[in-house]
């Protein structure tokens, strides 16, 4: 089976039991995109003015009232006009964010953006040390239940920090702003013995996590990064809900903002769970 049509099985619920499509029935496509053939979990917080974002970006998300309320013709009409950094809130860190001369945000194929999902729960460990980081243990003791991760795939760290999201001290680590607030982070991450691993090992096309950083709190040289984005991985941080996906069998559509030249941009993220797989 090609790794297009793995991504999309795994996007589309009926197809899973399909095989490579030979001798099978046409799959119910309406069922699929209407929910009943399984289901659609958001990945995404909403943007507005308590939207996370790294404590040096002090200007948050903006949303300025451009137009509201009935016109002279006697319609209704509303317009605003928002103002964002690409990394905040739910959002793509496109591999040029720390790799230079990588995909920007426009060039990111869609491969890298549709993809079947593998969720690594490290909650457990995440909730007695917050500065806790994905260890190459964890990547064997998931593929020892589910098997090798399979090429293409979309890497997904669940580390329980969502649930922290409207609290945004416990979320970063502490509620001071600017720069004296980055040696104070505190959360979990991918470690960089566990991104090296998975770029000499595997062929994961994206890797996700529901903190705000693929490292940890307390890096300082951001190499998990470094290591990922240099082999044109693309980054999702802030992710919501990665505890209604199962730990393989779902997959996953990731869509950012399509910035000309961007290091990222927000992100709508959701997810495909076919029946029974949780």
């Amino acid at each position: 089976m090609t790794r297009a049509t793995t991504t999309f099985a795994a996007i589309a619920g009926p197809l899973l039991a399909a095989g490579c499509l030979r001798d099978a029935q046409p799959p119910d496509h309406a069922a699929v995109f209407a929910g009943g053939a399984g289901e659609w979990v958001d990945l995404s917080h909403a943007f507005g003015p308590s939207t996370i974002y790294w404590p040096t970006d002090t200007a948050g998300f903006r949303l300025t009232e451009l137009a509201y309320g009935h016109t002279e013709a006697g319609f209704f009409y509303a317009s605003y006009s928002f103002a964002s950094a690409e990394h905040g809130g739910t959002h793509l860190d496109a591999p040029v964010h720390f790799a230079e001369g990588r995909h920007t945000a426009d060039q990111i194929p869609l491969s890298s953006l549709i993809a079947t999902a593998s969720v690594v729960d490290v909650s457990a460990q995440a909730d007695a040390d917050p500065d806790y980081q994905l260890a190459v243990e964890d990547l064997a003791v998931w593929e020892a239940e589910h098997g090798r991760l399979a090429d293409g795939t979309a890497l997904l760290v669940r580390t329980g920090w969502s649930s922290r999201w409207n609290d945004r001290a416990a979320y970063l680590g502490t509620d001071l702003t600017g720069p004296k607030a980055v040696p104070h982070l505190h959360f979990p991450g991918i470690g960089p013995e566990a991104a090296q691993w998975l770029v000499d090992n595997r062929a994961v096309a994206a890797v996700g996590i529901d903190t705000p950083s693929i490292d940890y709190g307390q890096s300082s040289d951001f190499r998990s990064h470094v290591i990922l984005y240099e082999r044109n991985i693309v980054g999702f941080e802030n992710l919501a809900n990665l505890d209604r996906l199962p730990a393989a069998g779902a997959g996953i559509v990731a869509l950012p903002m399509k910035i000309e030249g961007g290091s990222g941009g927000p992100l709508r993220a959701v997810a495909w769970v076919p029946p029974g797989s949780r």
